[in-house]
């Protein structure tokens, strides 16, 4: 039996004429992709006989939207070659594509009306819930080859115009060469450099005879995006690496710098070239390419799954979490996973937990916002764990960024202004607080930061935006971020007689911090034990930690995962009940806050404001967030007061002499500062007195000897402590 020539089918060989066949075999093929893409178009369907491309593209061109967004996996579940020739070749295919979508549009929108007979281009665009491979993996062998790649955009050039097909002419026979297709990307047109036409009867043309004949060439939209790596895939010791985006036609101004993003592109190359320095013109350099990225398809990140242990929550995960959050002890469990290495701190570490989870955001009519970010700032001595809990949330946030203050700058904070050094155009640079778009910004060091640098993050803290004037240049950058301070005092520790100077921040700043903690290293022969005993566990155990967490404690990745999941998922708000109790308390604060001003006019003194009453309102949703419930309860308030009365108002306290030696009703502190008066106009510069004397002239102006004798003693330590720092005295106290 001939298997196979026993079928009434036609057999033939074509060897003889295969060279000569190539080109027509390669076009009948093209021509058969287009029909599978078409058939693609109009056939594919999800549940339901929802044609889901085919009612989406006669919709969007209806709308004067000329573009179609296609799911390469829906491309795979229809016909697996084509998804496969789109990944592996697709400047080949995504023209074939595109061409086919535009037959298909012209057949499902005819008849048009009058004036409208001709066709309008489709632009496809791509997404792909495929895994996103790093920049840095990105290698020689998958140029021209499409793919996932995460990142964040830093700058964005302007729009500008790119031909995509251009008529020439000669200059000495005017002859016009039309419709000369030039490639996609970033690759420009090779002008030809002899004309080809008959010269008959006359002298030849010149050398490079042609010139482009600007209004008969066909041009699209362009823009230049610079896409830099995220955070998390940075090896250590390594600066992040950048990369160029080309967008095109309806992909141009999707993002603005700030923006994290997946992109989906051809990894393409172009060539180098150099500024001939003498010249002034650019040469190109023989045999070496760079890389770009031509975009296809962008994706806006804006729950943070680029970040590392951060991916999709999956259904039995938020279960998971849904069952942690109803536990009645959720709020502790969190609070003591916080860098669990640095012992005690417990109320510090609960508020970096509200800090980690943060408020609700909110649009008010009028178009106003209320942030909803928490901002907390770490005060104190050194040696007290500040910066390694400033290292633990830079680790836990879904986005975050760490920075030092002495090298930060405000441009480095907020914004920068650049001059691209090809197109010589300005273009705009995101800083840390811009890059740290809905996570938190952790500034360590941060009074060794220069006062302009400061005043500069003013508008970032409060409103989350950073306004731009420079160069010509006028915009609003997002910054919805958290921020984390840790500075030292003044004098370097803390110095209980100074009260108000130890702190070296205006009110304007220190106002916009939801909570400020005086961290002090106090001397305590129990405490100091117990701390020695901890640190030397964690030194003998060191290869230990990196196994499981102890009883109670959530794991890294775990605590990362929930704390992305409930900043989606939820956005609490007070409840009635929840709200008139915060409003007495605030009434009651505010009475308070007077009666206290009114003794000592203290510059650097923490006034309750509004904004510290939007600081409790913060505090509390953050806590219903944890649990995720849709509404922060009368007891959540109560917790939110607690933790402001333990920071805020405390390091308000301990910003003047309150609390100071004894020093704690208003009577006291008007008579330190009559007595301190009267001292200065009395007595000379170096005057040397007795205290014995100036306690009796006092007791006989009817003063109490037992008072007179506790302001004297503060003053003296003010007064050798003032000594120490500026080599002089106003006056001596024997």
């Amino acid at each position: 039996m001939l298997d196979g020539f026993d079928q009434p089918q036609v057999f033939f060989s074509d060897n003889w004429s295969q060279n000569e066949n190539q080109g027509d075999a390669a076009s009948v093929n093209l021509l058969a992709v287009k029909k599978k893409f078409k058939d693609f178009i109009r056939q594919f369907h999800t549940e339901n006989f929802n044609y889901k491309y085919r009612d989406t593209l006669k919709r969007n061109y209806n709308l004067r939207q000329y573009s179609l967004d296609v799911n390469i996996e829906d491309v795979g579940s229809f016909d697996e070659t084509l998804a496969d020739k789109l990944y592996k070749q697709p400047t080949e295919h995504l023209p074939i594509l595109e061409d086919a979508a535009t037959e298909v549009a012209d057949e499902l929108t005819a008849p048009r009306p009058a004036g409208e007979e001709k066709v309008e281009d489709i632009q496809i665009t791509f997404n792909s819930d495929a895994h996103a491979s790093n920049l840095r993996a990105l290698k020689s062998d998958v140029v021209s080859r499409l793919v996932k790649i995460p990142g964040i955009i830093v700058s964005a050039s302007g729009i500008r115009a790119k031909a995509t097909k251009i008529s020439i002419q000669c200059r000495s026979c005017s002859t016009v060469i039309p419709n000369l297709p030039v490639k996609a990307g970033l690759e420009g047109y090779v002008m030809p450099r002899k004309c080809n036409t008959e010269q008959a009867g006359r002298p030849k043309c010149s050398l490079d005879p042609y010139f482009i004949m600007p209004d008969k060439c066909k041009s699209v939209d362009f823009q230049i995006l610079k896409l830099q790596e995220l955070p998390d895939g940075i090896p250590q010791g390594e600066i992040p690496r950048h990369m160029l985006l080309y967008c095109d036609r309806y992909l141009c101004d999707r993002v603005v710098p700030g923006n994290r993003v997946f992109i989906l592109g051809i990894y393409s190359i172009k060539k180098v070239t150099k500024v001939s320095r003498r010249e002034g013109k650019e040469k190109a350099t023989t045999g070496v390419r760079s890389a770009y990225m031509r975009v296809v398809g962008l994706q806006l990140d804006s729950e943070g799954l680029g970040s590392a242990g951060c991916g999709a929550v999956t259904s039995e995960e938020e279960d998971l979490f849904r069952r942690m959050a109803a536990m009645p002890n959720i709020y502790d469990r969190l609070a003591t996973s916080v860098a669990p290495s640095i012992y005690g701190a417990a109320d510090i570490k609960k508020a970096i937990t509200c800090l980690l989870f943060g408020g609700s955001r909110k649009r008010l009519p009028d178009g106003l916002t209320r942030r909803g970010d928490i901002n907390v700032l770490l005060l104190g001595d050194p040696g007290t764990a500040k910066s390694q809990i400033l290292k633990f949330v830079e680790q836990v946030a879904p986005i975050s960024v760490y920075t030092s203050g002495k090298g930060s700058s405000a441009a480095g904070l907020t914004a920068s202004v650049m001059r691209d050094p090809s197109s010589r155009n300005f273009v705009m640079e995101g800083g840390a607080m811009v890059l740290a778009d809905g996570g938190v910004v952790c500034i360590d060091e941060f009074d060794k930061m220069r006062e302009d640098d400061r005043v500069a993050i003013h508008e970032a803290m409060e409103q989350q935006t950073i306004s731009i004037a420079k160069a010509g240049i006028t915009t609003t950058l997002n910054s919805r971020c958290s921020v984390l301070a840790a500075a030292n005092s003044i004098f370097g520790r803390w110095d209980e007689t100074k009260g108000d100077e130890n702190i070296d921040f205006l009110p304007t700043i220190l106002s916009r911090f939801d909570m400020i903690f005086i961290v002090k290293d106090e001397h305590n022969q129990s405490r100091d034990k117990i701390l020695a005993k901890h640190v030397m566990s964690i030194h003998m155990n060191a290869g230990q930690i990196t196994q499981e967490p102890k009883e109670g404690e959530l794991s890294l990745e775990f605590l990362k995962k929930f704390i992305n999941y409930c900043r989606t998922r939820c956005g609490p708000r007070l409840n009635k009940e929840a709200a008139e109790k915060l409003k007495r308390r605030y009434v009651m604060m505010r009475s308070g806050a007077n009666q206290h001003e009114k003794a000592v006019d203290h510059k650097n003194a923490i006034p309750i404001t509004v904004r510290q009453l939007e600081a409790v309102v913060r505090i509390s949703e953050s806590l219903a967030k944890m649990q995720l419930q849709p509404f922060a309860t009368s007891s959540h308030v109560d917790e939110a007061l607690r933790l402001f009365q333990v920071s805020t108002l405390d390091a308000a306290m301990s910003g003047n002499l309150a609390g100071a030696e004894g020093f704690t009703t208003e009577g006291e502190q008007e008579m330190l500062s009559r007595v301190e008066k009267q001292l200065k106009r009395r007595f000379a510069i170096g005057t040397q007195v007795s205290q014995q004397n100036i306690i009796q002239d006092f007791v006989q102006q009817g003063y109490a000897e037992r008072v007179i004798s506790k302001v004297i003693k503060v003053m003296i330590g003010r007064q050798q402590l003032q000594h120490r720092m500026q080599r002089r005295m106003l006056y001596r106290i024997s």
